[in-house]
């Protein structure tokens, strides 16, 4: 099996430029030492620039990204190469990850390395093991063409995390949102062929994360992971 894990319009985005010239934007670039383009946006350091934005409540979050592919690629699964890791931005911009890639844990050293890749569309030298380009949801999942497309959403059917991660078929595709708060857009929703909630309370990206991959590794694959993925 191999799954296929979408984090979906994700709070991740360079600064744009109808806020680089906002004093709390040039002010965080100076401490970077980095010109506004080319850093990302965080409402930590940007919110009075971004405040009146259009979906202010959904950007500027790369905090919650870089927890959440922490928690994907710190797991046996996917050290084995059985999860395939996508990240797509609320800007329609998808990031591609390579067989085996790692991420800074250092959320500074993170910063750097994803303002350049959104910059320049690749990073990691000739092997390009992250790669960035323009796609939408419903185009990603074409090229991916999975056996099912199932969404992970507090407004979804409710079911037991282990029990959605026990019936997945080979070459599943999971998605989960990289924003702060609210649901799926209509157009991600519609590529999905079902939407399940594992919580009745809202949770934090990287738990969802954790949650599921750790429920495949015990449904499908039990304590024989650590050791590598079975014949």
């Amino acid at each position: 099996m191999t799954l296929h894990l979408v984090l979906a319009e994700s709070a991740l985005e360079l600064v744009p430029e109808s806020m680089q010239g906002h004093p709390a934007a040039r002010a965080h670039a100076r401490r970077l030492g980095r010109p506004a383009s080319e850093t990302l946006l965080d409402v930590s350091w940007h919110y009075a620039a971004m405040r009146d934005a259009p979906d202010a409540h959904r950007r500027g979050r790369p905090d919650l990204v870089h927890q959440a592919v922490l928690a994907a690629v710190a797991t046996p699964l996917y050290r084995n190469g059985l999860v395939r890791l996508y990240v797509h931005t609320l800007r329609d911009v998808v990031v591609r990850f390579g067989g085996g890639v790692r991420v800074p844990k250092s959320y500074h050293r993170f910063e750097g390395l994803f303002a350049k890749l959104l910059r320049e569309g690749r990073a990691g030298g000739e092997e390009a093991l992250l790669e960035a380009g323009g796609g939408t949801i419903p185009s990603l999942l074409r090229e991916i063409g999975p056996s099912e497309r199932v969404g992970l959403s507090r407004a979804g059917l409710p079911v037991a995390c282990r029990r959605m991660a026990a019936g997945l078929g080979e070459e599943a595709c999971v998605v989960v949102g990289g924003f702060q708060r609210g649901g799926f857009s209509d157009s991600t929703a519609g590529a999905l062929d079902r939407i399940c909630s594992i919580s009745p309370r809202p949770l934090e990206t990287h738990l969802v994360v954790g949650r599921l991959l750790y429920d495949i590794e015990a449904e499908l694959y039990g304590p024989e992971m650590d050791g590598g993925a079975p014949a």
